[in-house]
């Protein structure tokens, strides 16, 4: 292992980890743009914090510290440049080893808590800071702030096709400085239940160190991909980046191959049984149990024994990255949105309503549905997105693009001055006694519950959840009467329980689920 750190320490001389939030850079500038956007297609991206933008990433050659790499920024978009393995000389003089291992996976240790500080760790519950407060003490930054780029691995098959390299649509960034990030203060809790949602919220939210063990496995599985497929980019996307993450959030990739559509099918089955084969044999030491799931959209499953956590891997899934900065925005733009939806998905898995696999409620479907009630209430606490800025979340927006959309969103000020504890109770009361599951679809899009369509995706559906973009019904696992009722009936049981007593232990055992997170 020292032997590994110091090869790698000689022979890079900085890299840093991309930021968490850049999931919205493209792999592929348009064509008709390649020329004007050499000097600014790339300028800014957002930092893992509330929706502000920071500078793309740039690759320095400076010197490359083993320790720091668990512990840096992470991010989802940026390729870290493949390393050309040279022989170092050891001390006495002589050319040390190099292992034959993969270069991505070689000298790999399980990260663990222990490296971050125990004020890391926990955070006092009154903090205002959100996760940059972790990563800026975890984390100080060099002065040069200094970064790394996607695209930056310089396959023959670009030229060989006519692709530009990326790298020269960035200008040179050395002196920019990360901006003051927007600091969301966390709501005041006056009451017994405003202060449980709180104080699980804070035990069980994503913590930078998580993400960084994401990412690390992202960066170097992309290496590896890229072997086969070198035009493509594997991204980070879902409850990972969109501010709805907790500690035991599984991972969601999504490897844009291709500017075009995939066939889900056929073409992206096909790319997942290269992906699996890879993953099942040059990478058997590292990942576990990869599995093609042959859904809608398929996915291989697998897990990473060194970061410990399960990932699902699709195949140009474009919108889940569009919806990741939709999410995302949302989650910051007013400050009780993270905090209610995490305890609502918390509260589903001990109740068993969420997992889509087995029929009832992905988490993504539980998020638009927290986001719908906040947005129906008489005096709402959350707009629509789309409706307000029509032009930053355009569904057919450029991929280069999408990453933009939130750094000109200003939080959302809402006269509605309920305490998490009343909105958690109206959230199970509006799908308990108000909302019309026979006849409504819920839509964050309009900010309102809309007719059903008529079509046949929407047609003896028990659940109508619009996907706010490429608006499919994201509800369509549950598809059970028997599953259905027992959604409704947690529901309408917890809002009882809840309006009674004003405890959260009563509808989901705190010190169990802090235990779980």
């Amino acid at each position: 292992m020292s032997r590994w750190k110091d090869t790698c320490s000689l022979q890079v001389e900085r890299r840093m980890f991309p930021n968490s939030s850049n999931s919205g850079r493209p792999p592929f500038p348009p064509k008709q743009k390649q020329q004007q956007q050499q000097s600014d297609c790339f300028n800014k991206l957002p930092l893992n914090t509330p929706p502000t933008l920071l500078p793309h990433q740039q690759v320095t050659d400076t010197q490359f510290n083993f320790q720091n790499e668990a512990a840096l920024p992470s991010g989802n978009l940026a390729t870290i440049p493949a390393v050309t393995q040279q022989p170092m000389p050891n001390g006495n003089g002589s050319p040390a080893h190099v292992s034959d291992a993969p270069i991505a996976f070689r000298g790999r240790k399980r990260l663990s808590d222990q490296s971050i500080p125990h004020d890391v760790k926990r955070q006092r519950l009154h903090s205002h800071r959100s996760e940059t407060t972790v990563l800026n003490q975890a984390v100080p930054l060099p002065v040069e702030h200094r970064y790394s780029l996607p695209g930056s691995n310089q396959s023959p098959l670009f030229h060989a096709h006519s692709i530009p390299d990326l790298t020269g649509c960035v200008p040179p960034l050395r002196y920019t400085l990360f901006p003051d990030p927007i600091e969301t203060p966390l709501p005041v809790a006056k009451d017994k239940l405003s202060q449980q949602v709180l104080e699980l919220f804070q035990a069980c939210q994503q913590q930078t160190c998580d993400l960084n063990r994401k990412e690390l496995c992202r960066t170097e599985l992309q290496r590896e991909i890229q072997q086969i497929f070198p035009q493509s980019r594997l991204f980070l996307v879902g409850s990972s980046l969109n501010g709805f993450g907790t500690r035991s959030s599984d991972g969601d990739l999504c490897l844009v191959v291709k500017e075009e559509p995939v066939n889900q099918k056929t073409e992206a089955r096909h790319i997942l049984s290269l992906v699996q084969k890879l993953f099942s044999t040059k990478l058997s030491s590292y990942i576990e149990r990869p599995q093609l799931i042959r859904a809608k959209v398929p996915i291989v499953k697998f897990r990473d024994k060194v970061s410990c956590v399960e990932f699902d891997l699709n195949v140009n899934n474009v919108v889940g990255i569009r919806n990741t900065f939709l999410l995302r925005t949302y989650a910051y733009i007013e400050n009780r949105v993270r905090p209610l939806v995490l305890v609502v998905k918390k509260w589903a898995s001990f109740h068993e309503l969420n997992d889509a696999s087995r029929g009832t409620l992905s988490s993504y479907t539980l998020v638009l549905m927290v986001l719908h009630y906040l947005q129906t209430l008489p005096e709402p606490i959350l707009p629509s997105l789309q409706k307000n800025y029509p032009e930053s979340f355009d569904p057919t927006m450029q991929l280069h693009l999408v990453h933009q959309a939130p750094c000109t969103i200003p939080p959302y000020l809402s006269k509605n001055g309920s305490s998490l504890g009343d909105l958690l109770i109206g959230f199970f009361k509006y799908y308990a006694t108000e909302f019309d599951w026979s006849h409504q679809m819920i839509s964050i899009r309009e900010a309102k519950a809309i007719p059903r369509p008529d079509g046949i995706e929407w047609r003896n559906k028990f659940i109508c959840v619009e996907e706010p973009f490429d608006r499919t019904n994201t509800a369509r696992a549950v598809h059970e009467k028997h599953k259905f009722d027992i959604i409704k009936g947690e529901i309408l049981k917890s809002w009882q329980v809840l309006r009674d007593k004003k405890d959260l232990n009563c509808i989901l055992p705190l010190r169990m689920t802090v235990q779980k997170r």
